[in-house]
């Protein structure tokens, strides 16, 4: 247990509701439960009364909740009081416990604070104290279910499987480097390459899944880009299904980004119009124009709106000049409008090309899909994890290790310590997802940006 002062917070959203909550956590919270509840209460079972001030006046009345430690969500005592839910009624009540606490030092928490406390007192890991945060902000009901899951620990014990098959096999390489003289060679009595090839193996699958996850939780900057009245609004609003931008005859109508989520099998897209591309001399325009160029800077996908000719796939001047600004880290996915002008078929061209009507809807169908395809989505999200950017990067940077390993093993006996080496560095990526051994400057960014209740 960590010995800290206890904290208090009110741990349901700024507003009013039905209920509201004030959450304490602490070594010991008796001197609390005595002065607002008047007498003990028994341990995970709520006790409807009144709340009351210094005076004996009452606050309010509803539910005390008092979870003895360590069998609580942050490990220690915690006890829950749950009101009315007006903004007034709260701040009354947190007041009230920060003034009975004073005696034992009761303060408010900082944001995620709660949850920091659970995982310094091994009830979550690092991974699943962050699967908190993202059930809370999940934006579509998948993504809701993936933060689930790793809340509930898949996420980690796939990362722990792998730590424990690294570990594993470092054992055996260890054991050959500090044996030399032997004449067993443990590396080949233990499959020591085939426990290599299982375990990059295994990673793979993990990124996989939590490359898809994060897909979940960030979503895809979708910005569409093209010359003026190619129909880049009509698209967003056959793809939003709403008339959420203004569509006209004249050239030049979107000035500013027009920014639209929508979603697309549950994965959240940000789907951003843009003001036309061209020369002008109008400052509003221009700045608008400007303004494009930022958001194609940003973008995950960059949508590049012409009009479909019949006969002649080939873009024009302009749209070649569009073309060879455009950042070549973003995939460029080029869409051909005005099928039902040009008298063309709906059709797509693998992950490259779509051609559709903005106007009458046919091919929209086959241009959300590719969107997802290009992102990397694959039909069938279960099994997948809420992951993080630095879940990512970790895994990234663990398979490349995993990478090297692989040809020093190739070497044989001369590169066995630096084998040993990429195998230490492969498992010391994996144990910061959980936390098993993470900087506290790094456990300060994540819990900042809790709420403060939790």
């Amino acid at each position: 247990m960590t010995a800290v002062d206890p904290i208090a917070a009110v741990a349901t959203p700024p507003g009013r509701g039905g209920i509201g909550v004030v959450r304490v956590s602490g070594p010991d919270l008796s001197v609390i439960i005595d002065a607002l509840v008047g007498r003990p209460l028994t341990p995970r079972l709520a006790t409807y009364g009144p709340f009351r001030a210094a005076d004996g006046s009452v606050i309010d009345q509803g539910l005390a909740i008092h979870f003895p430690a360590p069998h609580s969500y942050t490990g220690e005592q915690v006890l829950e009081l749950q009101g009315h839910g007006g903004p007034v009624v709260m701040q009354m009540l947190l007041a009230r416990v920060l003034e009975a606490g004073r005696v034992i030092g009761v303060r408010l928490a900082r944001p995620g604070e709660f949850t920091e406390r659970a995982f310094l007192n091994d009830k979550l890991d690092l991974a699943q104290a962050e699967a908190v945060a993202d059930l809370i902000d999940a934006a579509t009901e998948q993504a809701a279910r993936s933060a689930t899951r790793s809340l509930a620990g898949e996420f980690s014990s796939a990362v722990r499987a792998l730590v424990e098959a690294l570990i594993d096999l470092r054992m055996l390489v260890e054991a050959t480097l500090d044996f030399p003289e032997e004449e067993i060679d443990h590396l080949r009595a233990g499959d020591a390459d085939g426990r290599l090839h299982r375990v990059r193996s295994m990673l793979a699958d993990v990124l996989v899944r939590a490359r898809q996850g994060a897909l979940l939780r960030e979503g895809l900057n979708v910005v569409l880009i093209g010359r003026p009245n190619v129909g880049k609004s009509s698209l967003l609003n056959a793809l939003a299904g709403a008339e959420v931008a203004i569509v006209t005859a004249i050239p030049g109508t979107t000035r500013d980004k027009v920014t639209q989520a929508i979603q697309i099998d549950g994965v959240p897209l940000h789907v951003i119009d843009t003001a036309g591309l061209r020369e002008t001399t109008d400052e509003v325009e221009r700045i608008g124009i400007e303004r494009t160029w930022t958001e194609i800077d940003r973008a995950d996908v960059i949508v590049h709106l012409q009009e479909a000719r019949a006969g002649s796939d080939e873009p024009d001047a302009i749209d070649r000049a569009i073309a060879s600004r455009l950042p070549p880290r973003v995939p460029v996915l080029e869409v051909f409008n005005k099928i039902d002008v040009a008298g063309v078929p709906a059709r797509v061209d693998g992950q490259r090309a779509v051609w559709l009507s903005a106007k009458t809807g046919d091919g929209v169908g086959l241009l959300r899909h590719t969107l997802l395809a290009l992102a990397g989505w694959q039909v069938g999200g279960e099994g997948l994890f809420l992951a993080r950017e630095r879940h990512l990067h970790a895994l990234r940077i663990a398979q490349l290790h995993l990478d090297n390993a692989d040809e020093r093993a190739a070497q044989g006996s001369e590169e066995l310590e630096l084998l040993a080496e990429e195998l230490r560095l492969a498992q010391e990526q994996l144990n910061l997802i959980t936390g098993e051994f993470g900087a506290d400057d790094l456990l300060g960014v994540i819990f900042s940006r809790f709420c403060i209740g939790k």
